[in-house]
């Protein structure tokens, strides 16, 4: 019979690439994890890794019982998130966030985490939505916080808060105060997120929408912070949270954009597979809806 200490030895080598990346991971020694696994071969009579190969690489064998091991201890875990109570549940999750939550609620959302599961172990993922995803898809995250642009069949969402956008630019970039319509904004040099980014999706369907012929290529980058630094030296104008980034407007840095036809608006959901029917996952949607909160960058 497979012992849990088995099972995680080869789960978390399928998660962190290495055996000595799961000994890491599980405080023991890559001794140990060796052992573990030449003990789940002699249960099962076959090679579960290739060891021909320089990486760790699972065989048949050991897809299988990696398939079987993540099923046993989601099992486990719903069974234990039954019985215990919250102050002494000891867990890990994996969020994955944008770059915009990071620099904003994340930290309430942390404190309020660490005040009702002081045991459970948050390891935060800051990646674009669409690789987020494609990570939830892949069992790799527990849940995903990201802007509401993506397919999401077979998956469940909890609805967080609308993030209020404006078009944005250095002082002095439009030399007038009219506002622009959108064939203006596309005479313009745009700055954007690419299109891995839900923004980036969202700004793009509203450009078609809008039928935006941009006559200038537009600089696109993977990031929010060059996005504000490039935006603030006049590079271009671009689409970027507005509460959260009022000191630089108040300060002179940036100012708003009025135009005509309102921006797109951005939703932020959360997203978990529904199948693992984790208590402490939809709990944490829930802190989730109460610490969503974009108006303050860096908030404590």
């Amino acid at each position: 019979m497979f012992s849990f200490k088995q099972l995680e030895a080869i789960y978390w080598i399928d998660r962190e690439g290495s055996f000595s990346a799961a000994s890491q991971r599980l405080h023991t020694t890559q001794a140990a994890i060796s052992k573990r696994v030449k003990e789940l071969e002699s249960i099962v009579g076959e090679d579960v890794f290739d060891r021909s190969l320089r990486q760790a690489r699972f065989t048949e064998k050991g897809l299988q019982l990696l398939q079987a091991a993540r099923q046993m201890l989601r099992e486990r875990d719903q069974v234990m998130e039954s019985l215990v109570k919250p102050e002494t549940m000891v867990r890990r999750i994996h969020i994955g966030i944008t770059e915009l939550v990071a620099m904003t609620w994340l930290p309430k959302m942390l404190s309020s985490i660490r005040t009702k599961y002081p045991h459970v172990t948050i390891e935060p993922d800051v990646d674009s939505g669409t690789r987020l995803l494609s990570k939830l898809e892949d069992d790799v995250l527990d849940l995903a916080i990201v802007p509401d642009a993506f397919a999401h069949d077979g998956l469940a969402i909890k609805k967080l808060s609308s993030v209020e956008f404006a078009w944005m630019c250095k002082p002095g970039t439009i030399p007038h105060q009219q506002p622009l319509t959108a064939q203006d904004l596309a005479a313009q040099t745009l700055l954007t997120q690419s299109d891995l980014s839900g923004l980036g999706l969202i700004l793009d369907r509203w450009l078609h929408k809008n039928m935006v012929a941009q006559a200038k290529p537009p600089v696109v980058t993977n990031s929010l912070l060059p996005l504000i630094g490039l935006t603030a030296a006049g590079m271009g104008i671009s689409y970027m949270p507005k509460d959260c980034l009022n000191p630089l407007i108040e300060s002179g840095k940036l100012q708003v954009v009025q135009t005509r036809e309102p921006g797109p608006v951005v939703p932020y959901v959360a997203i978990f597979k529904p199948q693992l029917k984790s208590i402490l996952v939809s709990d944490l949607c829930m802190l989730a809806q109460e610490c969503c909160d974009f108006s303050h960058m860096f908030a404590d």
